[in-house]
């Protein structure tokens, strides 16, 4: 790593919403182009930076910075930079160096403690040098309080976030009660707190503490699924957590039910402790459910009339439990539809929307993922949209789910019915803000498959609505003749049973090689993907998906992408590449974003460049195509699907990664003509039947497993997935 220090000239390009900066940085030894990451820079700030000189193809030589710190000016030199930078209005290069050239190194103190002597200056009335002063003096503070941060290991970027936060404040938060930093400021976690207050010379054992790492823990949980952990566990895994033994427990954890940061419940199966947020999240879902299950007293003989009249027109061939489903949809205000692959889920929705559309009612159609959306418009003729989208996401919801949709309360989603598909994927969060915007008098229609994996986020929605009985629930059970035909489908509902697949390869859409080698594996798998598979199930390489159940490991997401990415889309000339830490993304690169981003634009475009659609937000699990690395303009553009395509400065491009494989539970709500699963030995914790179901049925025309078939049959065996530790079924029934 190298280190200079100079005065910040030219600001080239700055991107407020992630501090990624071009500047000029000016000194001894001439002028150099900065780039980096910068929450707070200002031109004429003294800066000491550490990195390392790169060269660009198109820029020449440049420093790529990886931190930074504010240094106060330190001669006539610096203040006179400063002061004639443009950063204090009104004062240019010509007066600022008047003002040194009459004060000298005074300059400071006189703008602070007399800045009436300004006016002894041509060109400065009394007015302007109050100004100059007001702006010296609240400029200091930033820059005071930043050197200040930075001496304990803060970076510029968080110390300009907690300054902005606390202000002068800050000074007696750091020494007082850095946890609480955690608390106020989004993106610093415990850990980050602690070690500030490991420099601040705070004890192990302290009470601030010990509270922030209870409170911590609980939160990690979240991210887990869970909505609370068990008293005797929370205790256990904050006392690994913090490295101290916690004997009195009870007493934190009354002070944090005080602050109203948890709230504490005694049932029968112990003490449960739950973040405030999320107890009362599971309240108000449960409540609003409540309101919108109206009986509307709708006669069942004057429905099935009407039904079999439906079915003649539209074609359509119902079983019992099918019929149920479309009566019960029209006589309730919340109405679940649930059942496996083939049972004709589809079918139901689509009676359900005839239905509907004979009797002149408004319906609004959503799932979770864009993949899922584009399915179900595929599947009933209706469009339909994210929910994210249908709720006209405004800002981040996940900072503020007051205000992160525009449709709430105050302004409702304008329909009779809404029916929400892969509702399995929908976690409690999102399902607050739904039923937020859903006034009582709307049909709710919930459809999904309760034995996939539950949602990525906490909770376990759809599973929790069903086991609370106080909705009308329809199980399609019936495997339809044409979906009969499919060993997908069949061995699909054979591994949800515990029972034992067959692997003879005499399938013509399930096929199972056995392969004991990770490196034999990944070149079957190659094998399959180049020259196999497309041709078999009539689709293009990028659409056939390798699905693993790990990360890491020789067969995790994290090697097979490399090894994919090498022999799917090689380095050619012509082929313009990004390096990333240790990835390397390529033009025609298939990607994936790995988090939610409510703020990035995307376009769909005509061939001849005109805008025919816009709108914001990318979200994790959405796949697409590097169409164009551009190296002037230093951004990557990718296409989604709608062509919506997507222009990544590099600076964000930590929120891309490859997707020639993902792991199982990246997939779900998705469909592929075909998937891939390579299998060998993993985790007994991980590798469970749910999981196993979950990657079977991504499958639309052919699933290829490559492995061993003894870690096949193991999976089928095993029901030890984890358990998530939610309420909203008792909730639910509390309401009754």
């Amino acid at each position: 790593m190298d280190s200079i220090k100079g005065y910040v000239g030219h600001i080239v390009y700055r991107n407020e919403d992630n501090g990624y900066t071009v500047f000029n940085l000016n000194n001894d030894d001439g002028e150099i182009t900065c780039v980096g990451k910068f929450h707070y820079v200002e031109e004429g700030g003294l800066l000491k930076l550490t990195g390392e000189y790169t060269t660009h193809k198109l820029y020449g030589l440049q420093f790529k910075v990886e931190s930074s710190e504010v240094c106060e000016p330190e001669d006539l030199v610096s203040i006179e930079r400063y002061l004639g930078s443009g950063s204090i209005k009104g004062v240019g290069a010509s007066l600022a160096g008047r003002i040194v050239k009459k004060f000298k190194e005074d300059t400071f103190r006189i703008i602070e403690e007399e800045p009436e002597r300004l006016a002894e200056i041509k060109g400065i009335s009394e007015r302007k040098a109050r100004e100059i002063s007001a702006q010296v003096e609240e400029k200091r503070d930033m820059r005071q309080a930043m050197i200040f941060l930075q001496k304990y290991g803060i970076s510029t970027t968080l110390s300009a976030k907690i300054y902005q936060h606390y202000g002068q404040s800050v000074y007696r938060v750091i020494e007082e009660n850095p946890y609480q930093i955690a608390d106020h400021v989004p993106g610093v976690g415990f850990k980050t707190a602690d070690e500030i207050a490991i420099k601040v010379g705070m004890h192990a054992d302290s009470d601030f503490r010990v509270r922030s790492g209870i409170f911590y823990t609980l939160l990690q949980s979240v991210n887990d699924g869970h909505i609370f952990l068990k008293q005797e566990v929370l205790l256990r895994r904050a006392s690994e957590l913090l490295g101290v033994e916690l004997t009195d427990i009870e007493r934190y954890l009354m002070d944090l039910a005080i602050e109203k940061k948890i709230v504490i419940r005694k049932e029968t199966d112990g003490v449960r402790i739950y973040p405030s947020r999320y107890y009362y999240m599971e309240m108000n879902v449960a409540r609003m459910l409540h309101d919108l299950d109206v009986d509307y007293q709708a006669k069942e003989s004057q429905i099935q009339d009407r039904l079999h009249a439906i079915e003649e027109r539209g074609r359509l061939c119902l079983d019992e439990m099918q019929r149920t489903a479309v009566v019960e949809a029209m006589r309730r205000g919340v109405m679940v539809l649930t059942g496996g692959p083939g049972t004709g889920k589809t079918t139901t929705i689509n009676a359900m929307l005839h239905f509907f559309d004979s009797e002149g009612m408004d319906f609004l159609l959503a799932a979770p993922t864009g993949r899922a959306a584009k399915r179900m418009t595929e599947a009933t003729g209706y469009e339909a949209q994210t929910i994210h989208r249908l709720l006209e996401v405004n800002g981040n919801p996940e900072e503020d789910s007051v205000s992160g949709f525009q449709r709430n309360e105050e302004n409702p989603l304008e329909a009779d019915v809404i029916i929400i598909d892969e509702v399995s994927m929908v976690d409690l969060p999102l399902m607050s803000a739904l039923l937020r915007a859903i006034v009582p008098g709307t049909r709710l229609i919930l459809v999904g498959d309760s034995n996939q994996l539950p949602s990525v986020g906490p909770g376990s929605v759809l599973k929790d609505i069903i086991a609370s009985e106080c909705f009308s629930v329809v199980m399609l059970t019936k495997i339809f003749r044409q979906a009969g035909e499919s060993d997908i489908v069949v061995n699909a509902h054979k591994i949800n049973r515990g029972e034992e697949v067959i692997l003879d390869n005499k399938s013509q859409d399930f096929f199972f090689l056995k392969r004991q080698d990770a490196n034999v594996i990944i070149s079957v798998v190659i094998t399959l993907i180049q020259k196999k598979l497309p041709k078999y199930v009539d689709a293009k390489q990028n659409d056939i998906q390798v699905l693993t159940p790990m990360r890491k490991g020789l067969l995790g997401v994290d090697r097979l992408n490399r090894i994919l990415q090498e022999y799917l889309n090689p380095k050619e000339k012509g082929k313009t590449e990004k390096e990333v830490g240790d990835r390397l993304f390529r033009e025609g690169d298939k990607v994936m974003q790995i988090k939610n981003n409510y703020q990035l634009e995307w376009e769909i475009s005509t061939k001849y460049g005109m805008t025919i659609d816009k709108g914001m937000g990318i979200f994790n699990g959405d796949m697409g195509i590097i169409r164009q690395i551009d190296t002037y303009e230093e951004t990557v553009t990718v296409e989604y699907d709608e062509q919506r395509r997507v222009k990544y400065p590099y600076a964000l491009l930590d929120e891309l990664e490859l997707a020639y494989a993902i792991t199982i539970h990246k997939s779900q709500g998705s469909e592929y003509p075909a998937v891939v699963i390579p299998l060998l030995s993993g985790p007994r914790q991980l590798y469970h039947r749910n999981l196993l179901y979950t990657a079977v049925t991504r499958a639309r025309r052919c699933v290829t497993l490559v492995g061993s078939d003894q870690v096949f049959q193991e999976m089928i065996r095993n029901t030890n997935e984890q358990r998530r530790n939610t309420s909203l079924a008792e909730r639910i029934r509390e309401m009754q």
